[in-house]
């Protein structure tokens, strides 16, 4: 009879010790999503200093590959030709910049400390950057056979899409 008590109570206590981790996880991963929502309510505001088109009305993609990867911005509707033409003031001057090692926006949008861009500011002129008219906006096509570059531009990537949200995808 005791023997039977005994695993009742050690069963009893796994299963409370099951219910509390659960609990916690619950718990931690809802505030995780509270502020995720809020860093990307955050970058929506300062993007809006930065990129001159609605990011409402456009969607940007990242789409890695083996030598560095392209980030395209399209208007969300091809007709709207105000849209279009600031993606591609912005993605022309942005292409510029980055060209040089200027970095600047996506710091002031992201933070200085966001992942791949130290190493992309230090290791631009390892990058061939170039910008390309698109039907509906514009896109950048970053390449280099630097494989640390290539990491830090996928981590760049995969931070742009986190920080932005629904406004934004991997390609």
């Amino acid at each position: 009879m005791k023997r039977k008590n005994r695993r009742t109570q050690a069963l009893v206590a796994a299963l409370a010790l099951i219910v509390v981790a659960a609990t916690a996880y619950v718990l931690i991963s809802r505030n995780e999503q509270q502020a995720m929502a809020a860093r990307q309510a955050e970058i929506a505001a300062r993007s809006q200093q930065v990129m001159p088109f609605d990011l409402e009305r456009t969607t940007h993609r990242f789409a890695k590959s083996a030598t560095g990867g392209v980030q395209t911005v399209t208007s969300d509707n091809p007709a709207d030709a105000e849209q279009v033409k600031l993606i591609r003031q912005h993605l022309t001057a942005e292409a510029a910049g980055f060209s040089k090692g200027d970095y600047g926006d996506p710091a002031s949008i992201h933070g200085g400390e966001m992942p791949g861009l130290r190493d992309l500011e230090q290791g631009h002129s390892r990058i061939d950057i170039r910008y390309a008219e698109l039907p509906a906006g514009a896109r950048i096509t970053y390449t280099t056979s630097d494989a640390p570059l290539v990491s830090a531009l996928h981590a760049w990537f995969d931070a742009q899409v986190t920080d932005h949200g629904q406004h934004a995808e991997h390609g």
